[in-house]
């Protein structure tokens, strides 16, 4: 077994038992409704990150915070119970982000959506600054001989006595 598998099954331990223990309920009335979304254990098994969110306000989070890190002491104990290791690993309670950024990515889908409809609001009265077409179009060369038809002989004679007269360089 690697050891990178044991700090995963290790994490997934202490996850499941401190979840159960806050199910429970803990005696403190500042802790909100708090849910374990991750931990994260060290190779070598001494320390463990645990990661939650809390449902509420800012000041309930903040509250649930303080009391996650009083019952710190007691949580430990119980992933020691329930841990079939060595040494129990130091927990370290971090308030995820998670919540806040599905917020701000919820606010940046919306003003992409809002601005999407503006441009095809935009789009769908809009006229072209020039032409129409802007594009060059193929040489119709079948015009161009009936014009050269309509030339006369004479006017090409004079063409060339005028480049005749022209300085040699």
């Amino acid at each position: 077994m690697a050891q990178g598998d044991r700090a995963a099954k290790v994490a997934d331990r202490i996850k499941e038992v401190i979840a159960k223990r806050l199910e429970k309920g803990l005696r403190d009335p500042r802790l909100g409704f708090v849910t374990i979304t991750d931990v994260r254990v060290t190779g070598d098994l001494q320390h463990a990150s645990v990661f939650y969110t809390v449902y509420g306000s800012a000041e309930e989070r903040a509250d649930s915070a303080l009391a996650l890190k009083a019952a710190t002491g007691l949580l430990r104990t119980e992933v020691g119970k329930n841990l079939n290791t060595r040494l129990t690993p130091s927990l370290e309670f971090i308030a995820d982000a998670i919540p806040e950024n599905a917020a701000s990515i919820e606010a940046l889908l919306q003003e992409a959506q809002q601005r999407d409809e503006a441009a095809r609001a935009a789009a769908a009265t809009a006229t072209y600054a020039g032409d129409e077409d802007p594009y060059v179009k193929p040489r119709d060369y079948d015009a161009d001989e009936d014009e050269d038809e309509d030339l006369d002989d004479d006017d090409l004679d004079e063409d060339d006595e005028e480049e005749d007269d022209a300085p040699a360089r």
